[in-house]
């Protein structure tokens, strides 16, 4: 399709999407998935994301398929059932294990972006702020704050900040947006604005995490 010939100039060429299996109680945030997989696509930005048919993540996947767009599924062998492992994706990649799935998304992605979830998008974007903190990568990060999902979290990292646990050299960039259509503009501002060196790390570092 024309939209996936489209040159697309920003540095952000693929987004990793971390997501909830399990679609939540508030319509809200499935209608906030579809919306943002809309954009994902309209924009010729791919999708890599979990790998699984179901919940928050399905539909995200669903939407960027349904519009064109291009979407790479990364799952662990054990969770292909469990999570009914999307099949019409460009490309499913099966991995060993959760580890090998982790690095797999962050050498593939060029920014990430945590929609809501359960712990295991929470640990997912939890490791992203600290290998940004430990000075690891400088890849966008993001909170797609919807109805106010992640204020809890918002509220722990102020407190973590105020009580000096995250200080100087230990604090990181994080951004946060309660609507999705804010998402791609604040992640372009800041991969243009991070420098060059050092932005990411190779696979044999990502492998020693």
């Amino acid at each position: 399709m024309a939209m996936r010939e489209r040159e697309n100039p920003s540095k952000i060429r693929k987004i990793c999407v971390y997501c909830g299996s399990g679609p939540g109680i508030d319509p809200a945030f499935v209608e906030a998935a579809r919306a943002f997989g809309t954009i994902l696509a309209k924009n010729g930005i791919g999708l890599v994301f979990g790998g699984g048919a179901v919940g928050i993540m399905g539909e995200l996947a669903q939407a960027v398929l349904h519009h064109g767009g291009e979407v790479t599924g990364i799952i662990p062998e054990f969770l292909l059932a469990r999570e009914h492992a999307m099949k019409d994706t460009q490309g499913l990649i099966v991995t060993r294990d959760m580890h090998e799935r982790k690095r797999k998304m962050f050498e593939m992605a060029d920014a990430f972006v945590a929609l809501p979830g359960g712990v295991g998008t929470l640990e997912e974007i939890v490791e992203q702020m600290t290998w940004a903190q430990l000075g690891r990568h400088k890849k966008p990060i993001l909170l797609a704050n919807i109805q106010g999902f992640w204020q809890p979290l918002c509220a722990l990292l102020d407190h973590m900040k105020a009580l000096e646990f995250i200080r100087g050299d230990l604090n990181f960039d994080l951004l946060v947006a309660d609507g999705v259509e804010e998402i791609l503009p604040m992640l372009q501002k800041a991969a243009d604005a991070a420098p060059g060196a050092g932005k990411t790390m190779t696979a044999a570092e990502v492998e020693h995490l």
